[in-house]
């Protein structure tokens, strides 16, 4: 008989990519099974249950802003969870220039919380869910795990501080924690502010697709599930200390992703909208990701091609759940 996991508080699971996390935890037929899973979610704009409508009654839930540290507290007394993954923050760069004051409050401060909580409580493993953004730029070449952090908006600033908070508890208290740092998630269930929902949510309507600049700006995408993938190796196999870049390798200006979206979808490039490009907007981001492939055998399955139809047909078959949103 497998040996049953230790239970594992995961905050931000009903977000985009933590509802992803809790699915595959629970359904998948792999080494991850027999997971126990507590669920911490504040149900902000991006936050929504249904994204876990399919494993409902396999988890357990409590609905908690993370920088409430008596609310989190009672969690921990009460569940006892090991380990943490820790997904739950304000995302979007754009909301994160135009007002900072809830990015800082809850990436760091929440993140201050959970640290505080996790040494209390002596948790085994805190996996810290960061950014590619963190390392700001680059016009050639990728960033390795030990690049400077150089963040260049409000939100890659307040992940930076967040991750370098993590740092320093790892030095200071031999904290068990690993950060992780993606590329550019997509897929199912995706909140339409971000390029791809919304530029498929836009097609539906026939409605015009803003596009900063001249859309030039480099990408590298990475299908949700396996993000997830890798997440899941690392929580087994990661080491205590370490940062982890996870890349596709698989790059794409915003024009080309916007122009793909509407061939896929037979509608027409007239629909794009150039407009005034965002303050302090980062050319290119690109990982070096051989550190997770070495270390755990990891590897994307899906290549951006694949993932982008499956993404249009997941949107096009769950219209409500886009335009309930809008």
């Amino acid at each position: 008989m497998r040996k049953r996991l230790p239970k594992i508080l995961v905050t931000g699971g009903a977000g985009f990519m933590g509802s992803e996390f809790v699915r595959q935890a629970i359904n998948k037929d792999c080494p991850h099974r027999g997971l126990s899973l507590i669920v911490v979610d504040n149900l902000t704009y991006a936050g929504d249950l249904r994204r876990l409508e399919e494993v409902r009654g396999r988890y357990k839930f409590y609905k908690a802003d993370i920088c409430d540290k008596k609310k989190i507290k009672g969690i921990f007394r009460k569940e006892k969870p090991k380990v943490v993954v820790h997904f739950a923050a304000e995302t979007h760069v754009d909301k994160s220039i135009q007002e900072s004051t809830q990015f800082l409050k809850t990436n760091i401060k929440g993140t201050q919380v959970l640290l505080e909580l996790c040494r209390l409580f002596k948790i085994k493993k805190f996996i810290q869910i960061s950014s590619d953004e963190v390392y700001g730029e680059i016009k050639k070449g990728r960033f390795s795990e030990s690049s400077p952090l150089k963040p260049n908006s409000p939100y890659a600033a307040s992940k930076a501080a967040a991750d370098l908070l993590i740092k320093s508890y790892i030095r200071t208290y031999n904290f068990p924690a690993i950060i992780v740092r993606p590329c550019n998630n997509y897929g199912p269930w995706q909140y339409p502010e971000k390029l791809i929902p919304q530029s498929i949510l836009k097609a539906i309507k026939n409605e015009k697709i803003p596009i900063y600049g001249r859309g030039k700006n480099i990408r590298e995408w990475l299908y949700v599930s396996d993000c997830v993938d890798a997440i899941l190796l690392i929580l087994r196999k990661g080491k205590k200390g370490e940062i982890y870049n996870i890349g596709s390798g698989q790059e794409r200006n915003n024009l080309m992703v916007v122009k793909q979206i509407l061939r896929i979808m037979r509608k027409p490039e007239k629909l794009i909208k150039f407009v005034k490009d965002r303050p302090g907007h980062d050319f290119r981001y690109s990982l070096d990701s051989s550190k997770i492939r070495k270390e755990t055998g990891w590897k994307p399955r899906t290549n951006f091609t694949e993932g982008i139809k499956l993404t249009i047909d997941w949107y096009l078959e769950n219209k409500k759940y886009l335009t309930r949103l809008t």
